[in-house]
């Protein structure tokens, strides 16, 4: 039990994670499971849920990192049986080592790794455990988990204001506060250590003025210009913010694969309160008349439906279709070789005919692919269209359940 301001305060139970079967599947075909994801967003919870009785060993705290960097031998002999290695990217001598005592056991299920930087991850991994290890991406939770748990947000706004990152939803904390101390930690301590930034007032900025461009065309010249910095460092901290689960870029779709990589694509938090916060928002009025509203009810839609993936184990296939002439779907995911399911998202709470443009638009331009149309709002309404099965902003199953390989 622990104590906020003297009153006892009883921690409520763990939210069920929608990503527990494909963790589970992964440890029984893998020795090793590697669990990244933004910080707090739950990896350690879901790691100590899928193996209670392994023990735990924190790489952040110190005395802990420093036996497992002087003597990783004697560390992981304390760990002979298997364990949870937690933000193991902090001691990164050990994964060599890691390796001989999975290939010396041949058995799976044995270690789960977690980790909030995919840069130091994904080097050490394939250097050491290719082969050995699955990797599992956690991100906050789904509307869904919250719903199931009986602490989901009443309202969009609320929705937007609040986000999804575990610790808001477990503790009597103001999500504002929460997200500013989240987003200082952030820069202070991850990104000086990646990047060894020294004016961090630029780099906050920089990632202000990524929020302001939420949902929209990246053009990375313009924001450089923006932050005053230049077009090289502008990537080099988009890809510590990608590869830190604060922001993910969604493609252009292309039947020729190539194109979808060097085309210009759309910018989004992995949660929609960091963008909220970043645009000024601090209570969830502030929310209702925010000019920015549209794009942050995109941002949350998008989030579900990357979640939706990742939560099955699933590399992401979400990308966006739009034209020179601006004829858009805000996404598309492959669900197989010829099918597509093509998702517009519109924050209004009653249904226009103009929603529907962009889904009529393509439904016959894509020649061998099967469209199907969804579309999000932010209202109550469940209906199901010509155009379009149109569902409410507070039950996305149908579309996520079709997400299913």
């Amino acid at each position: 039990m622990t104590k906020a301001l003297g009153v006892p305060v009883i921690p409520p139970e763990p939210v069920r994670r929608s990503a527990m079967a494909a963790a589970r599947e992964r440890l029984a075909g893998f020795p090793v499971l590697t669990i990244t994801g933004p910080r707090q967003s739950g990896k350690t919870i879901l790691s100590r849920m899928l193996l209670p009785e392994f023990p735990y060993f924190s790489l952040e705290d110190p005395d802990t990192r420093a036996f497992a960097a002087e003597d990783p031998r004697g560390f992981l002999r304390q760990a002979a049986e298997g364990a949870i290695l937690d933000e193991v990217q902090r001691a990164p001598a050990i994964f060599s080592y890691l390796q001989g005592v999975v290939d010396a056991g041949h058995r799976m299920g044995r270690f789960i790794l977690t980790g909030s930087s995919q840069f130091e991850l994904l080097e050490s991994i394939t250097q050491s455990l290719a082969g050995r290890s699955s990797m599992l991406t956690l991100l906050p939770f789904t509307l869904a988990e919250l719903q199931s748990a009986g602490r989901a947000p009443a309202t969009v706004d609320e929705l937007l204001y609040s986000g999804f990152f575990p610790p808001i939803h477990d503790r009597p904390v103001e999500p504002a506060v929460w997200i500013q101390d989240y987003i200082g930690t952030y820069l202070e301590r991850d990104v000086r250590q990646i990047l060894n930034i020294q004016d961090l007032a630029t780099f906050q900025r920089f990632v202000q003025l990524c929020a302001g461009r939420i949902g929209q065309l990246l053009n990375v010249s313009s924001l450089a210009a923006d932050a005053g910095i230049t077009r090289v460092t502008a990537n080099s901290w988009l890809s510590v913010l990608q590869a830190s689960h604060l922001v993910f870029l969604v493609h252009p779709w292309f039947s020729n694969l190539s194109k979808r990589l060097i085309k210009t694509p759309k910018l989004y938090f992995c949660d929609p309160a960091l963008g909220a916060w970043l645009l000024g928002v601090r209570k969830p009025d502030h929310v209702t008349a925010h000019p920015q509203r549209g794009a942050l009810f995109e941002n949350w839609a998008m989030t579900e439906l990357l979640k939706a993936q990742t939560n099955r184990g699933l590399k992401p296939s979400l990308h966006f279709l739009r034209d020179k002439q601006g004829h858009e779907i805000d996404a598309l995911i492959e669900t197989g070789p010829t099918t597509i399911q093509a998702v517009e998202v519109k924050s209004g709470e009653t249904i226009a005919s103009d929603f529907f443009g962009g889904l009529d638009y393509w439904r016959s331009k894509l020649p061998g692919r099967e469209l199907t149309p969804w579309l999000i709002h932010g209202g109550t309404s469940r209906q199901d269209r010509r155009q379009a099965t149109v569902l409410p902003w507070n039950d996305l199953s149908p579309l996520t359940a079709a997400l299913a390989p």
